[in-house]
């Protein structure tokens, strides 16, 4: 036996092993789920005040622009860019807006896309210049003296001389000064060939941060039902191909 004052066997008033993790475990476990409590509760505060923010700021500058104005408010440049800019960073915009209607705010960013996109392209009058009236004088003599000549053998004579044109332009300039005899129309084209022709197509959709997205679209004629269609920001080339093999899998298109 052991005396008074003695020391018990380590054995005797440790707990096996087994128990002291599980309990450890368990310390983890609720740590964890206070702390996965906590920051849910702080996120929601944060939201509410966030909103709340944003609405107490847009609330505050349409009452300042009343104040400015007693009868009905004159917007000036710099409310229509703090309203541009509020409606794409706050979602619940629409619910604060009292001066003006929201398809106004909506045609404001519209406008400031379209000035985006004219002042990036440099402005400038569109399209080709026109070609000069000695220019389609050698073509159409060109085309007289050598009836077997097509568009394509006069635009390589004409780039031997020094004439930059193109082929297309040299096949249309033939075409409205020498009149065939009308072939079918392109109606009629359609109508027969409607089972075995699809229409393929490039849409181009803006979005609201001024960028463009491009739209591949293929169109059966005969009953106007899409069969494939990919979106992107880059095509090119090789995605095209891709899409044309997507789009008829079975029939080797690529």
């Amino acid at each position: 036996m052991n005396k008074v004052g003695d020391r018990l066997p380590l054995v005797n008033i440790c707990k096996p092993w087994p128990y002291c993790v599980s309990v450890f475990f368990r310390l983890v476990f609720l740590m964890g789920l206070l702390i996965h409590t906590i920051r849910n509760y702080l996120t929601r505060k944060l939201d509410i005040v966030a909103y709340l923010t944003a609405e107490n700021i847009a609330l505050r500058q349409q009452l300042i622009e009343l104040k400015r104005n007693q009868n009905r408010p004159s917007l000036k440049e710099r409310d229509r860019v703090f309203w541009k800019v509020l409606s794409n960073v706050w979602p619940s915009w629409r619910d604060s807006l009292v001066i003006v209607q929201a398809t106004t705010v909506i045609r404001w960013h519209r406008r400031a896309f379209s000035f985006y996109w004219r002042h990036k392209s440099g402005g400038g009058k569109p399209g080709r210049p026109r070609l000069g009236s000695d220019v389609k004088s050698i073509v159409l003599k060109l085309a007289t003296a050598n009836p077997l000549w097509g568009a394509a053998r006069i635009h390589g004579e004409l780039l031997k001389l020094g004439v930059e044109i193109s082929e297309r332009s040299v096949s249309g300039i033939i075409k409205r000064n020498n009149p065939k005899l009308p072939s079918q129309t392109w109606k009629v084209y359609i109508e027969n060939h409607m089972t075995d022709m699809v229409a393929v197509d490039f849409l181009v959709v803006p979005t609201i941060r001024i960028k463009m997205l491009f739209v591949f679209v293929v169109l059966s004629h005969d009953r106007r039902k899409v069969i494939h269609f990919n979106v992107t920001a880059n095509p090119s080339a090789q995605w095209t191909a891709q899409q044309i093999t997507e789009a008829f899998p079975c029939d080797g298109a690529a």
